[in-house]
C-alpha cells in the first residue's frame, strides 16, 4: 500500500482543541508513569534501552510522555501531526518536538534507537505504512513499543467501538478503533519486526468527554483494576502493549 487512507484533517482538528496548559492528558500521574514503565519493562526482554538512547515518541501530543521519558535519562525527540498541541507541548518542555506524519516520517534511515508510538497505532485505519516508516527510521537491533486500546476488553469496545451499540464519538476521532493483538502483530510482522505481546489494565482515567458516562468513571477505574487483574483475564485488559524489534 502507498496511499493513506487516515483523515489527516479530522485528527489534527480534534487534536488542536487541546493547546492549553494540560494539552491532552487523560490519565492521573501515577498511571502515566506506570504506563511508561510497563512499556519499559515489556521493551526490555526484547532489548534493554541504555542511558541516553534515543527515543522518537511518535503521536506525543504536547509530550506528557516524551517528558517521562526525558526524566528517566533518554534522549528524546517528540512528533505529531498537530503544530497547534506541538505548540502548546514546547511551552512546558524543552525537548524537540516536531510537526510530522507517522506515515511519512521525517527521519533518516536507521537513526532511531527506539520508538514509543504513544496511544497511536489505533488511529490508523491502515498501519502497512507506519510498520514500513518504523522498520526504516530504527536502527538494526532497533525496537519499537506501542500502547493502545484492547478490542477484547468488554469496556473499550462497548464505549470506543464502532461496531458497538454504546459507541459514542465524543471524546475521539473518526479514524478511532480500538485494536486487536493479532492485527498488530501481523502488519509489523510482515514489516520484519521480530513480535511480543503483553496486556495492561489498572490505570486510571481522570477524565473522560462523555457527560452521560463520566460519573461513572470512578466505577469504571475500580472495574478495570479488579475484574481484569487475573492471569485468567490477561488478553481481555484495557490495553495492549505490543513490542517489535527489528532485526540486527
Amino acid at each position: 500500500m502507498t496511499q493513506s487512507i487516515q483523515d489527516k484533517k479530522a485528527e489534527i482538528e480534534f487534536f488542536n482543541n487541546f493547546s492549553g496548559p494540560q494539552g491532552y492528558d487523560v490519565f492521573d500521574e501515577e498511571s502515566k508513569n506506570r504506563l511508561v514503565n510497563e512499556c519499559l519493562k515489556v521493551l526490555s526482554s526484547v532489548k534493554k534501552p541504555w542511558h541516553g538512547a534515543h527515543f522518537a515518541d511518535l503521536g506525543c501530543g504536547s509530550g506528557v510522555f516524551t517528558n517521562i521519558l526525558k526524566q528517566k535519562g533518554f534522549r528524546v525527540t517528540g512528533l505529531d501531526l498537530s503544530r497547534t498541541i506541538l505548540e502548546a507541548g514546547r511551552k512546558s518542555h524543552d525537548f524537540d518536538l516536531v510537526n510530522g506524519d507517522v506515515e511519512f516520517l521525517p527521519l533518516r534511515d536507521s537513526s532511531i534507537d527506539f520508538i514509543l508510538f504513544s496511544g497511536m497505532l489505533h488511529h490508523l485505519p491502515d498501519k502497512e505504512l507506519c510498520a514500513a516508516e518504523a522498520f526504516r527510521a530504527l536502527k538494526p537491533g532497533g525496537a519499537f513499543v506501542a500502547f493502545d486500546p484492547n478490542k477484547q476488553n468488554p469496556f473499550m469496545w462497548l464505549y470506543r467501538d464502532i461496531s458497538s451499540p454504546l459507541h459514542s464519538q465524543k471524546g475521539v476521532t473518526k479514524n478511532e478503533r480500538p485494536i486487536s493483538a493479532a492485527e498488530v502483530e501481523a502488519v509489523f510482522g510482515r514489516h520484519g519486526f521480530k513480535m511480543k505481546i503483553d496486556y495492561l489494565s489498572g490505570l486510571h482515567y481522570k477524565a473522560i468527554a462523555s457527560s452521560l458516562l463520566r460519573p461513572l468513571l470512578p466505577l469504571y477505574n475500580m472495574l478495570d483494576a479488579i475484574v481484569f487483574n487475573s492471569q485468567f483475564m490477561e488478553k481481555r485488559r484495557s490495553f495492549i502493549i505490543t513490542v517489535g524489534q527489528k532485526p540486527e
